[in-house]
């Protein structure tokens, strides 16, 4: 006997422009066609270059280069960057980088109610998403409005060519677990999990070919393709255990962001493999595999990314720490959440155990 099918669909209105060579190219057209004349173009430190190219490219449009981004958004920097913007007069912002910078474009955008551009040099996927987060007292909070969803979005695969092999992987697998965790999400739909399938499909495929040969355009743009449609994933679904869990660890103990994505995410899946069987369905056609979470984890660690929460940092005594603070509210997850359950999978993921089901119960 089948199911009737049983969903809701709402797509989020955004451009994307994907070309090599974009982001100075293309950018300054899309801030003109929003009518726009004083950007303020965010970024991070690393990648202070390609912004100030950028800033470059747009002359006159551009009010000023504030390069302050951070990982996790601390709640003070986002406060600075909103002063900044006020105090230039800007009508709009352009977001130049990481998950970081895009964050920060994000919580002006959220404070100011400001237009935002994207223009992504990492895999993480936000540049699709109405998602914003602040990280506060320790603790990292997230949010949904569309009003920080870019308005444009301009994919350059030359700007990942410089992007470390050891960051393209983790900032890769972290837009694979958009993608994972959006085919067992409470609000999937058969579009999102065909893009999460593709997804993952052409991210999987395209990391070992961007580590055996980082300058090889045609496998970043690959890379860069999986992870727009992961992210997009992200932007229309919710995110379960894994996602609670990555901002606990980032939040709370400042572990890397992509890095520790990398870690939980063959874990978090395993715990939630036998009551997700249509995702694992999908995950395996994607991945020509069996065993998903190995797959998974492997794929990673082969290329060189860490393998174990130790590894980044965490203390032993940080994980029941972790877990309580991971199972404080309620939120959708396929399998039920408990304290016991997630320090098993936190304790696996610690010690580096094959992230098997029997082993995060």
């Amino acid at each position: 006997m089948t199911t009737a099918l049983d969903f809701s669909y709402e797509s989020r209105p955004a451009r994307v422009v994907f070309r090599p060579g974009a982001a100075v190219s293309a950018t300054p057209g899309e801030v003109a066609r929003l009518g726009l004349h004083r950007v303020l173009v965010v970024c991070g430190s690393r990648g202070s270059a390609v912004a100030q190219a950028v800033a470059d490219a747009l002359g006159d449009a551009c009010a000023g280069l504030h390069a302050e981004a951070r990982m996790h958004v601390p709640v003070e920097v986002a406060d600075r960057a909103v002063e900044v913007a006020r105090a230039v007069g800007a009508d709009g912002c352009v977001a130049v980088g990481g998950g970081s910078a895009i964050g920060l474009g994000k919580a002006i955008a959220l404070r100011t109610g400001l237009p935002l551009i994207a223009v992504p040099s990492t895999y993480s996927g936000s540049e699709m998403t109405p998602v914003w987060g602040l990280t506060e007292h320790g603790a990292k909070r997230t949010g949904r409005d569309p009003v920080v969803q870019p308005r444009t979005v301009v994919y350059d695969p030359e700007l990942t060519l410089a992007l470390p092999v050891p960051l393209s992987v983790t900032s890769g697998v972290n837009a694979l677990a958009h993608a994972v965790e959006a085919l067992y999400a409470p609000d999937a739909s058969p579009l999102v999990s065909l893009m999460a399938e593709e997804g993952v499909r052409a991210m999987a495929g395209a990391l070992p070919l961007v580590a055996a040969a980082p300058d090889d355009l045609d496998a970043r743009s690959r890379a860069l393709y999986g992870a727009w449609l992961c992210g997009a994933c992200l932007g229309a679904t919710t995110m379960g255990l894994h996602h609670k869990l990555c901002h606990v660890l980032g939040g709370t103990f400042g572990l890397p962001h992509a890095e520790t994505h990398t870690v939980v995410l063959p874990y978090a899946l395993a715990y939630n493999a036998s009551a997700a069987p249509e995702a694992i369905g999908a995950l395996s056609r994607a991945l020509a595999t069996d065993d998903v979470p190995r797959t998974l984890r492997d794929l990673a660690g082969n290329l060189g990314a860490p393998r174990t929460l130790a590894e980044l940092g965490l203390k032993e005594a940080d994980l029941a720490v972790a877990a309580a603070q991971a199972t404080a509210a309620a939120y959708p997850n396929p399998r039920e959440v408990t304290a016991s359950g997630v320090l098993g999978l936190l304790t696996a993921a610690y010690e580096g155990w094959e992230p098997r089901s029997d082993a995060v119960q």
